[in-house]
Order: C-alpha cells, then sequence, then structure tokens
C-alpha cells in the first residue's frame, strides 16, 4: 500500500519513511503542501501522514478543503502541538488520527497500518461530487437529478471513482478492485469501460484521463 509522509524537517521525514517503508509500505514523502498536492493529483495513497504547521500552511487547512471536494485518504497528523484544543481541530477539520511529537516509532506505524486497513469504515451512504449521486446501497446513479442506466461493471468503476474523488486511480487498482479475482480483462478494457461511463455521464467530462498513471474524478 502506498502512503505519503508530509514533513519539512529531513531527519524526520527521513526516519518516518524507513520506519514505514519496513512495515512493508510503499512510501512517497513531501517536504511541503505544495509538493504533496502534485503528488496527490498523479498517485493514490492509503494514508497520508502530515505534519501540521508546514513551511506553506496549516496542515488541517489543507486536508479541510480536500475534505470539502470528497476526498477520503486518511489522514493522520503528527505534530508538536499538543493541546486539547488542538487535537480537537485536527479531528474537526478531516482528521482520522493525531500523534503528538515526540513519539515512538513503533506506535507511528501501528497506527498507520490501522489507517490504512479500516474495518467496517464508515462512508457516506450516497458519495456525492459535483452534481453526481452514486448511491451503493440502491445501486443508483444520478447526473443532475437524473437517473441513469449503467451495467454491473460501469456502477463498480464509477463507485471506485466516486469513492476517492480528487485521487488518481490507475488501471492496475480498478481491476483488482472491479473485477472479479482471477479474471484477465482484456486490453484496453478499462479504457472501454470508462469511455461508456463519459457517454452516459453526459455534461461536464468528470472522469479525467491521467497521462502515464490513470483516472481522477473531479471537476477539473
Amino acid at each position: 500500500m502506498r502512503v505519503m509522509v508530509v514533513e519539512d524537517d529531513e531527519n524526520l521525514r527521513v526516519a518516518v519513511a524507513g520506519a514505514l517503508r519496513g512495515a512493508g509500505l510503499d512510501v512517497h514523502t513531501a517536504p511541503d503542501i505544495a509538493t504533496a498536492g502534485r503528488a496527490f493529483a498523479e498517485h493514490g495513497y492509503a494514508c497520508v501522514v502530515y505534519d501540521r504547521m508546514l513551511p506553506d500552511g496549516d496542515a488541517i487547512e489543507d486536508v479541510q478543503r480536500r475534505r470539502g471536494l470528497g476526498w477520503t485518504t486518511p489522514v493522520l497528523f503528527l505534530t508538536a502541538r499538543d493541546t486539547v484544543d488542538d487535537r480537537v481541530a485536527g479531528f474537526a477539520h478531516g482528521g482520522d488520527d493525531y500523534l503528538v511529537k515526540p513519539f515512538a516509532v513503533e506506535e507511528l506505524v501501528a497506527r498507520v497500518l490501522r489507517l490504512c486497513r479500516p474495518t467496517g469504515a464508515a462512508r457516506p451512504a450516497v458519495l456525492r461530487h459535483g452534481d453526481l449521486e452514486v448511491d451503493p446501497i440502491r445501486h443508483e446513479v444520478r447526473r443532475g437529478g437524473v437517473l441513469l442506466t449503467l451495467s454491473a461493471r460501469e456502477f463498480a468503476v464509477l463507485e471506485y471513482l466516486a469513492s476517492r474523488a480528487g485521487q488518481v486511480v490507475t488501471r492496475t487498482d480498478l481491476i483488482e478492485h472491479c473485477w472479479d479475482a482471477g479474471s484477465d480483462p482484456v486490453a484496453n478494457v478499462v479504457e472501454a469501460v470508462v469511455k461508456r461511463l463519459r457517454r452516459k455521464l453526459h455534461g461536464p467530462d468528470l472522469i479525467h484521463t491521467v497521462h502515464g498513471h490513470g483516472y481522477r474524478l473531479g471537476t477539473s
């Protein structure tokens, strides 16, 4: 699983990344919010570890903004800000966990692994992005309030993209999550499903191709 560590202290960034790699995770790092944002546009992450105070701003503001756009990636704030108000603010602005510096590396690894493998994690009953609504329970999709007719595969692909709105989802991710285990989809099958989805969704395109990486559901 791929995780991102956003930390401006190089020594700490290297140490945290090393510990997480030792736990079998694929770790990317960034020294600031802007660099992390560029990585988010190209890759999907199972979890993001954010230092609170970064050179280009407070990470909770970035997370709050992304949550408002439908971003669902689990976030752990790693910070020296240790008051009750600070911790409450972290959770209130979209954080899933909060660990105060100094910390035990073993505890950090355990918390990140827990966030990467959520068990029964709650998510909205209806996934909404702009005027798109995806209802996983009823297996219904609406665009601008209009009910659309999708095949089971089209629905599975759209639901997966909607659950990771704003993130890049690779072709491999889609095959692993939207096709039966052991199946061997023919070449370009993902591209064909995405093409049909774009046609059925009408209106401004919500599914964007990130060349060389995959697809991203977003308004721009």
